[in-house]
């Protein structure tokens, strides 16, 4: 099971960057110039790269860091820091550029109220403010009325853009959106300019904001390909991962608000029942991991850009012509066990040794024998690490051949 919860939170959160990356770049396609969800994704797409990388290097153990061309993860992993820090790094990302921006450039009326202070025109500047003011004062007491009634109700009245499954996380989408825009009113009101210095308010803000978007950016690509039902574990998982990490979020702003009355007021409008949002639990880590370690549909979805043909030098084939051959070989490996270990007909420790008794011992046939051998020795050339002979790792110059440097000499 903990091997099984690390590729459950791999597959959820590979499945989240192709979401975002695909509806993202199709914004840009369509001729959008979407600056607040590339920051989001130049920051959350990369922070999950390395979570995977870090989660594939645990599964895989000593293979991983052993160098050679059968390992296929380590410069990859090497390759992580680059992309972290790179085009700007993660830190600043988070603690200034996301939220900076996006209270800027996503809100409706702050933007008017900046271009009004500093119209030419006193009079019209006066006037255009005065109403992107008193707009700005009711769209912040809707919200908290909103926020309100949605936290205490799971926001289960709130309309929908679909019906289904997956409606309840617009639902709770909206929920958190209102409740954020709320935190953001209130946090600009109480702390003006100072709100950027206070740099760990405005990345958890920015944190909320990035997974509203990201989960958004999730049930649209789960829209775009076509509502596939197999997939809906994979998208519960990450909706419900985003969503919980927005409520945490949500929650760490509150507790470290300056003004705790204000905090406290704030709390009682977006959490009045609590933090009622959870992680995905253990049955649906299961269910997502037995998505990918079979056959289906659903991993082909997820490995679409992935290079996984069978021919030399590709261990990436190897490994998914051995997760289809596993099929056929894991009910002969169990009758192996219940059949011969546990009976006590099988004494030998390795694969090979009980292969070999099984089949005299009349449990397994010719043609299963086969098929547990081949199985086994693709499992055996995927764990193997390279090894190399000591004058391969050598850092000197080889000594160069005298009729060789007699050669060289003479051409010279």
């Amino acid at each position: 099971e903990g091997v099984e919860a690390v590729i459950a939170r791999m597959v959820g959160l590979t499945y989240t960057m192709d979401a975002a990356r695909s509806v993202t770049a199709g914004a840009i396609d369509g001729g959008e110039k979407p600056s607040v969800p590339s920051a989001m994704l130049k920051y959350h797409v990369t922070e999950m790269g390395r979570q995977v990388a870090n989660d594939a290097m645990d599964v895989h153990g000593g293979k991983g860091i052993c160098l050679g061309p059968k390992n296929y993860l380590a410069r990859g992993y090497q390759a992580v820091p680059v992309a972290i820090t790179v085009e700007g790094a993660n830190l600043l990302t988070r603690s200034l550029i996301i939220f900076g921006q996006g209270a800027v450039r996503c809100h409706p009326f702050v933007l008017r109220e900046m271009t009004a202070a500093r119209n030419p025109d006193r009079a019209r500047g006066v006037d255009d403010f005065d109403r992107a003011l008193f707009a700005h004062i009711g769209f912040t007491i809707s919200n908290a009325v909103r926020s309100f009634i949605m936290a205490l109700t799971h926001a289960r009245f709130t309309q929908a853009p679909v019906q289904g499954p997956t409606a309840r996380y617009y639902q709770h989408i909206a929920r958190f959106s209102a409740s954020f825009a709320f935190a953001v009113d209130v946090a600009m009101l109480a702390l003006g300019g100072y709100l950027k210095k206070k740099e760990n308010l405005s990345a958890r803000l920015g944190d909320v904001l990035s997974c509203m978007y990201l989960a958004s950016m999730v049930l649209k690509h789960h829209e775009n390909q076509g509502r596939q039902q197999e997939d809906l574990p994979i998208v519960e998982w990450a909706c419900r991962s985003l969503l919980y990490h927005a409520q945490e979020q949500l929650h760490g702003f509150l507790r470290n608000f300056p003004s705790r009355l204000l905090a406290g007021a704030m709390r009682a409008l977006i959490f009045p029942r609590g933090r009622a949002y959870s992680a995905p639990d253990d049955r649906l880590g299961h269910t997502v991991a037995e998505l990918v370690t079979n056959p289906t549909e659903a991993r082909e979805r997820l490995c679409e850009y992935t290079y996984w043909t069978l021919e030399p030098g590709n261990p990436l084939g190897l490994l998914q012509e051995a997760l289809l051959l596993a099929q056929t070989a894991e009910p002969i490996e169990k009758r192996l066990r219940v059949e011969g270990v546990k009976s006590g007909k099988l004494t030998a420790l390795d694969l090979p040794g009980q292969i070999q008794q099984a089949l005299a011992a009349g449990i397994i046939s010719e043609t299963e024998a086969a098929t547990l051998r081949d199985y086994d020795r693709k499992v055996m050339d995927i764990i193997h690490v390279d090894d190399f002979a000591p004058h391969e790792l050598g850092t000197q110059a080889q000594p160069v051949p005298q009729a060789a440097a007699r050669s060289s000499a003479h051409v010279a």
